[in-house]
């Protein structure tokens, strides 16, 4: 009998021998001319010439059109380059000639359907696979994989069936493509440097820039400085910044073992020799797939070391306030699954990661999966990204622009200039992260104008938690990510100096701004008067705010920090209402204050209070906006 290849059959070590085939085709009654064609067609396909094969099958198939087993054998080649509307099409002329010989190839049949997205299809397609009556164990759990695979997709689609999306992936061009493979892209806060690797045929991985101007694609380039002097390396990610380059190398003569994760810092000169991320990092195992949080603060990345829950895991270390990393830790086992996690990219939100894994339920090999964090700080459940952005196949790295709107992704689709090009397409709006707003400027020495390197977060108003902490740099300059649709409250400390503490309701701000803040703080000295941005009472009360907390809290941080320091807690208002009640209010609510420092530890020897109602205005009174500013509680150094 003629042995067609069988695509995916093969590969699960099927066999007809013994099935009682339909007598409508008949593999010894093919015609010789095309049988030796037939023969040819197999021996290119095994030495991985497939595109050469495809034209010698249809010269077979046109030499004998009842040739059912040349049809199978085009339909898998075709399949293995994805063409799976072809493959389709020649599977379904082989079931045409002879239902019988063709049950068991319901199998590649059913694959190349799902690969159109005809999951419902494919699931008939399987169901009938199962009624061969001789399949081996393999074949079986092959059989249950993708009923688990196609099942997903209906239920899937079922559940957001009133999502309209259309996939339309766009080639980044020659600016950025070769003949090579490239792939891990990664980009920076604001979407103005694309990095990403490429690989020659030797295998020799080098990182690549190319500079972004809107939507325009500078000519790529080599990344300058040591960063590419090894050849070994993989994984690249930037800093939102655009200041570090973290990645995955062996470097022989700095890693553990195998692949470790390394840093670079942008330099006048270029991107410095690259440095080992350290033993909290780094293990005799296999660690790649680094990523950077906007505020430099949290390393996510991969490892195969022992104790997790598969081959390799998602794993985050935190920097410490020394600068040194801290012990890295396993992201759970909802994160993770009994197989593998790759390719992390945390967003410039700080709120939102995108990551692979072929363990967690999906639509076969390695797809796509998306990670909120909570209100709480902590991460939720992994979302499947959905047909048509995960597919059948492998889905690479994935990065997501600032303003979540594009995405970039690796594929070798049927327009790559060779192996895998770099694409973008539209973000579906349900997978989408946060819409953000940026901020940066300069700390500064209110006196002297001095830069001041300083302490600076990001403080969530609805949960009183640090969405992100950085350090600025020596020279006291900053730049963060403030995600949209929240009211933040924006905190500078440094010791010797008051605290800065600033309001921002962005919850119904547009996003993708930058706004210029340079912060000038307010040393510590004897009189120095400061107000409280953040608490706003009540009209008539003077119970502390929610947002209170936020600002209270670094008033005891400097209380702490300065243990002979005295403060005058006072109390303000404006001219509306009786001077009586105005004066009583005043002085309730500036006690309500020192009450709750007192409750706090601070020796109430250090604090006390004063109402002045409206006696001392800073602003007119004759209009809403001024008597807003005179509606305020301040304190005053009244002792060092």
């Amino acid at each position: 009998m003629i042995k067609p290849i069988k695509y995916v059959v093969l590969i699960f070590a099927l066999s007809a021998s013994g099935f009682c085939f339909s007598q409508v085709y008949y593999p010894e009654q093919v015609k010789a001319k095309a049988v030796k064609l037939y023969e040819k067609a197999l021996d290119q396909l095994k030495d991985g010439a497939i595109t050469e094969a495809i034209p010698v099958l249809m010269e077979s198939i046109g030499e004998d059109t009842n040739f059912v087993d040349a049809y199978l054998s085009l339909g898998g080649a075709l399949g293995q380059l994805k063409r799976y509307d072809q493959a389709v099409k020649l599977y379904e002329k082989a079931r045409s000639k002879d239902s019988a010989y063709f049950l068991i190839y319901h199998l590649p049949y059913s694959i190349n359907l799902a690969g159109q997205g005809k999951f419902e299809e494919a699931l008939k397609a399987i169901n009938a696979f199962e009624t061969y009556p001789k399949l081996n164990d393999r074949s079986i759990k092959s059989a249950q994989y993708r009923k688990q695979c196609y099942a997903f997709a209906i239920r899937y689609a079922l559940q957001h069936a009133d999502t309209k999306y259309d996939f339309l992936p766009v080639n980044l061009g020659d600016s950025i493509n070769t003949i090579h493979s490239e792939y891990y892209p990664s980009v920076t806060v604001t979407d103005s440097l694309l990095v990403y690797t490429r690989k020659d045929p030797r295998g020799r991985e080098d990182f690549i820039e190319s500079r972004i101007n809107k939507t325009q694609f500078g000519q790529w380039k080599k990344i300058e400085g040591d960063i590419n002097r090894e050849t070994n390396k993989g994984a690249l990610s930037v800093s939102q910044d655009g200041e570090w380059m973290v990645f995955a190398g062996d470097i022989s003569t700095q890693g553990h073992r195998s692949f470790d994760i390394y840093i670079s810092y942008l330099t006048p000169e270029g991107w410095s020799e690259p440095q080992n991320m350290g033993p909290n990092i780094n293990t005799d195992f296999y660690e790649s797939g680094p990523t950077l949080s906007p505020d430099k603060r949290a390393l996510y990345f991969i490892s195969t070391q022992p104790g997790g829950y598969g081959g390799s895991d998602l794993y985050v270390s935190y920097r410490q306030p020394n600068g040194k990393w801290g012990p890295s830790v396993n992201m759970g086992p909802d994160i993770n699954s009994a197989s593998d996690e790759q390719a992390p990219f945390i967003h410039a939100d700080n709120q939102t990661l995108y990551y692979t894994s072929n363990g967690l339920p999906g639509y076969g090999g390695s797809d796509l999966f998306v990670l909120r964090k909570g209100i709480n700080g902590e991460w939720g459940k992994p979302e499947n990204l959905g047909y048509p952005i995960n597919t059948i196949e492998n889905e690479g790295s994935l990065a997501v622009s600032s303003d979540g709107l594009t995405a970039y992704y690796a594929s070798d689709r049927s327009d790559s200039r060779g192996n895998l090009d770099l694409y973008k397409f539209n973000l579906r709006t349900d997978i989408r992260p946060y819409r953000t707003l940026y901020v940066k400027g300069k700390v500064m020495d209110k006196k002297t104008n001095k830069p001041l390197p300083s302490s600076v977060e990001l403080i969530d108003n609805t949960s009183n938690t640090a969405l992100m902490k950085l350090q600025t740099d020596e020279i006291g300059e900053y730049f963060i990510t403030l995600p949209t649709g929240k009211d933040y409250t924006f905190s500078v400390n440094r010791k010797g100096y008051l605290f800065y503490n600033e309001l921002y309701a962005l919850s119904r701000q547009e996003a993708d701004s930058v706004y210029r803040k340079d912060i000038y703080l307010q040393p510590v000295e004897l009189n120095t008067v400061s107000t409280f941005n953040n608490i706003r009472f009540a009209t008539n009360a003077s119970l502390l705010p929610a947002s209170a907390y936020i600002e209270l809290d670094k008033l005891l941080q400097v209380l702490s920090e300065n243990p002979s320091l005295q403060l005058e807690i006072s109390g303000h208002t404006d001219n509306i209402g009786h001077a009586e009640d105005n004066q009583k209010l005043s002085v309730n609510r500036a006690k309500a204050i020192v009450d709750y420092l007192v409750g706090k530890g601070i020796g109430i020897q250090r604090l006390s209070y004063k109402g002045y109602g409206a006696a001392k205005p800073v602003a007119d009174n004759s209009t809403e906006a001024g008597r807003a500013q005179n509606r305020r509680t301040t304190f005053t150094i009244t002792g060092l």
